[in-house]
């Protein structure tokens, strides 16, 4: 009798500004991944009004985050949901060693088998450019930066010709506390998938033109029969 063989299930982690969702849309797109972001599916939950998402909207209504005990249920429904044979892509999450540790049972009883976590290692100051030299427009909401994609009038929207902002959170001593944070928050995470074997790191400072091709490599060389 033929084995079926395990579903795919990769972790993709960066810094804010290290490009994560650029190379998440990509790698879903050309390689037929299922997208799994939990503010994708808490919303989606919430908005269905399944069991989960009205406990959800209860912490999400008083401005607390959800709890484990909440999320990872909605990511297993997610999961058992079924999708594309190639598996899924799971964006930013776990944040946590216990969401992960709960992760890993739960991908293991719907047959996923959690074979890749990929790290953008990405520098404070490239990330500080990055996000800082971010404009949008407050009508429209096109997004810009000063030095990577400028409107054709400085501070002006190419498409409506509203005057672009800078957000209060893509300021500098704003992105410093988001990134202590953020490191705070996955140090320990990123050693866990260490020290499983399944981490690989991926310099985050490069282009997307030059590191896209390496974590697609990536995904595809842990992708033979």
């Amino acid at each position: 009798m033929t084995e079926t063989r395990r579903k795919r299930g990769i972790i993709i982690f960066g810094p804010p500004g290290a490009g994560k969702g650029t190379q998440a849309s990509r790698l879903v797109e050309e390689l037929g991944l299922a997208y799994v972001a939990t503010g994708d599916i808490l919303r989606q939950a919430v908005a269905k009004g399944t069991h989960l998402g009205l406990k959800a909207s209860e912490y999400i209504n008083r401005g607390e985050l959800v709890p484990d005990e909440v999320v990872i249920p909605i990511v297993e429904e997610r999961l058992t949901e079924g999708g594309p044979e190639k598996g899924f892509l799971l964006d930013g999450f776990p944040r946590t060693v216990r969401q992960a540790t709960m992760l890993d049972e739960a991908a293991s009883r719907n047959g996923i088998g959690i074979d890749l976590a990929i790290y953008l290692r990405t520098s404070r100051e490239v990330i500080v450019q990055r996000l800082s030299g971010r404009r949008i427009c407050p009508k429209c909401g096109a997004t810009y930066h000063v030095v990577n994609i400028p409107p054709q009038v400085t501070d002006i929207c190419d498409k409506c010709g509203t005057q672009l902002v800078q957000r209060d959170d893509d300021k500098e001593d704003a992105i410093v506390r988001r990134l202590a944070e953020y490191e705070k928050q996955t140090s320990d995470v990123i050693e866990y998938y260490r020290k499983k074997g399944i981490l690989v790191e991926v310099n985050g400072d490069l282009p997307i033109e030059v590191s896209y091709p390496m974590v697609v490599n990536l995904v595809r060389e842990g992708d033979s029969p």
